[in-house]
Formats: C-alpha cells, structure tokens, sequence
C-alpha cells in the first residue's frame, strides 16, 4: 500500500528498461505508492521477473525501439495510467569517428522508442481524459558532453517531444513530463573511468553522484495527482550540476 503522499493507488503504471538501474528504482517507488506495475525490459529476463515477483508486479519482454514491440507492450500491459519511458543506452565516441550504426542504434533505442509508446498511449489516455506521461531525459540532453553527441541529441529531442506533446494533450488532461538526471551511479556510469566521475563530482554543488532511488521519487511525484497541475516540465534531478 502506497503512502498518502504522491499516491497511485488503483493506478496501472508501465516502466521500460525496467529492469536495472533506474527504472528498476522507479517500478519500485511506484509499487510502493501503491501502483501496480507492468516490468518493461529487453534483456535481463531474470532480473525483470524477480523484481515484478516481488512487487506483486508483471515483467513483459519487449524491444521498444522496434514500432510494432512498443506497440505490443502497450497493449499487453493493459488499461495504463501512469507511462515512464526510461529504455536508453550510450555508444559514446567522438563525433569524427562515430559509426552510423552507434548514432542510428542510440537514437532508435532512446528517442524512437518513447514516439512509439507514447504514440501506443496516446488515444486510450485521451478517450478516458486521463494520464501522466514521465519520461527520462538527462542532463547532457540539456547542456550537451563531450563524446556523446548522439545520447545527448536523443536526450534533448525527449525534451522536446514531451513539450510538445503536453501542449496536444493537455485539454484531456493527460500530462507529459521529463526527469532529466544528472550523474547516477548505475551500471551505464559505471564503465567510465574514474576522473570522468571525479570530474563530473566536483562539478556538482552537492558533491556526490545520485543514488537510482533519488530519481524515482521525483518520477513518483510528477505521476502523482499531486503534480495534477505541472505539464511539459523538465525536472532537473541532478545535485545541482547543471545550474
């Protein structure tokens, strides 16, 4: 049972990339505020299926950045109320030498993949005049990093599509925001070098990377009624570094 605060009671939430990291934190918090929640993940098949045991959840197999995948998931999940987009990857390389495969594959997966679930929720959300839409951006979508101009082109067309799709769906009070992180310690951080994190740590005024569960209450209340009157937000959960 959720807390009072930031409840989704009686509310079915679908998470991708589900299965680690930060949308494991995510279903997570959102089962805690009572939500029942579907386990979205394209590979990691035990850890999906224990976490959605655990949860009193559902884990379901799909890759969201293939149109008719996202579109099956959707449907699959059922009647969803609350959607996070969180599927993402990084090929990270200088743009001198950047494969048309790692841009092509980063924009698919990260950026494609959330016009395609969005797209899949967009008419029943709209038919029952109700739904939040939270999805996972970054800090690099905002201020751009060297070394990953196709993550952060995917990460600030999320922005840019979720504005937009808040000014269409608003008038059937359908809500659509971001949560950009700024440096998580996940296992998509963990294979950078450690001056990188040093670097990006002493850069952040609180002084220290995030913790996954840091970001998932902040998706948790921009899913909530609470947030019944924020739209087209980017909510920068990220210690302060991009000031």
């Amino acid at each position: 049972m959720g807390s009072d605060f930031a409840s989704l009671e009686g509310k079915l939430a679908l998470v991708t990339g589900a299965s680690r990291g930060i949308g494991r934190a995510v279903a997570e918090e959102l089962a805690r505020a009572g939500a029942s929640v579907v386990v979205g993940y394209r590979s990691g098949k035990a850890e999906a299926e224990g976490l959605a045991a655990a949860i009193g959840g559902r884990a379901v197999q799909a890759d969201v950045s293939s149109p008719d995948d996202a579109k099956r998931l959707v449907e699959e999940a059922g009647d969803v109320d609350v959607l996070v987009n969180n599927a993402g990857l990084t090929r990270d390389g200088l743009l001198a030498r950047m494969p048309d495969d790692d841009w092509r594959t980063v924009i698919e997966t990260n950026l494609s993949s959330v016009f395609y679930t969005c797209r899949a929720v967009t008419r029943p959300m709209m038919k029952k005049r109700g739904g939040s839409i939270v999805n996972i951006s970054s800090i690099v979508g905002v201020h751009g990093n060297w070394g990953q101009t196709n993550y952060a082109a995917s990460k600030a067309g999320i922005i840019g599509f979720t504005k937009s799709i808040a000014r269409e769906l608003g008038s059937r009070n359908v809500r659509a925001n971001v949560v950009a992180p700024g440096y998580v310690k996940t296992a998509l951080t963990e294979v950078l070098p450690d001056e990188a994190t040093a670097a990006m740590v002493s850069q952040t005024p609180l002084g220290r990377v995030a913790e996954p569960e840091e970001i998932a209450g902040a998706v948790r209340f921009l899913a909530s009624d609470q947030a019944s009157f924020i739209t087209g937000e980017v909510l920068l959960v990220d210690g302060g570094l991009g000031m």
